[in-house]
């Protein structure tokens, strides 16, 4: 597919078939509709871009034209995304140099961002708020990512079977695609497939919650779910306890920032949240860190002061 492609042949085409070539079958499906989505974009921003026109300045336009509808976090996505397929162009001949170095990244000035997470005190006041009855419903879900800080698609592909209540602990091995027809998916990744520590109190409630259920099947899914539908719940409990309104993610976040607060290593927060390294932990809860970085140079001057 690839090999008959001429230098004249149209930028937006050679890059539908480099996704076709590279990354169909290789990546996950959300991962392959942003792939498609920068396609879309690509014949909308520059429809008659051929290879041989593509240089620093027509590459950089195109980039410019983007960031006029997004914010400098997507920009960087979007050059992330067409760079593979324009590096291997120039790998093949296609293009004498690279036009996509030293691109520079733009954007929409960032709209106000929603709160991520919230204290420990508001937690709390939510999570006396919720109805929890006998029968699964989505205020024992809101518990069950509050106290793992898993995953919204993990949280919904738990089963029974996942539960080891003898040694306190939850399998995250499995997602739910609940963006798609349904049915179980692997993890985002190797380090996703975890063992998460719960409390007494969360291995009482759900062991009689789960009495009875089918062992393999979702706990929590009986028909098509959207994010949305939970997310509503949420909101609706946090303006009647009069606390900022989070989403389910942001009970992941709030989970993290807890254990960050109450001085859990980065490696250990990283490790319960499934990420792949503790990169990703440093730079998603970095404001926390920097906090909490704070707070230890103020506990080394007073230990250094009463030294003398």
């Amino acid at each position: 597919m690839l090999s008959e492609v001429n230098r004249t042949d149209l930028f937006c085409e050679y890059y539908e078939k480099w996704i076709a070539v590279y990354k169909k079958g290789a990546i996950r499906k959300v991962t392959m509709d942003k792939y498609l989505m920068t396609h879309q974009w690509l014949i909308k921003l520059a429809p008659e871009l051929k290879i041989c026109d593509l240089n620093r300045i027509t590459y950089q336009q195109v980039l410019n034209d983007y960031a006029e509808h997004h914010e400098r976090q997507t920009t960087m996505d979007f050059h992330h995304q067409l760079k593979g397929a324009v590096l291997d162009a120039v790998d093949e001949g296609l293009i004498e140099r690279d036009p996509t170095r030293k691109a520079i990244i733009k954007g929409k000035a960032p709209c106000v961002k929603k709160i991520k997470y919230i204290n420990q005190f508001e937690l709390h006041t939510l999570l006396t708020r919720l109805v929890l009855k006998a029968e699964v419903s989505w205020d024992w879900f809101i518990v069950l990512v509050a106290k793992t800080g898993m995953r919204f698609s993990e949280a919904l592909a738990i089963t029974p079977k996942d539960f080891d209540f003898a040694h306190q602990t939850l399998s995250i091995n499995k997602t739910w695609d609940y963006k798609g027809e349904g049915g179980f998916l692997p993890t985002k990744n190797k380090s996703s497939v975890r063992k998460i520590q719960i409390d007494w109190q969360t291995v009482i409630q759900f062991s009689e919650l789960v009495k009875g259920l089918p062992e393999n099947k979702p706990i929590f899914v009986t028909a098509k779910v959207y994010n949305s539908t939970v997310n509503d719940v949420l909101a609706r409990y946090c303006r009647n306890a009069n606390i900022p309104v989070i989403s389910v993610h942001g009970l992941r976040h709030t989970h993290a920032s807890l254990l960050l607060f109450a001085g859990v290593s980065i490696a250990s927060v990283a490790r319960r949240l499934g990420h792949a390294s503790m990169t990703t932990t440093q730079k998603t809860y970095l404001h926390i860190i920097q906090e909490l970085e704070n707070k230890d140079v103020d506990l080394v001057m007073r230990s250094l002061s009463g030294l003398s």
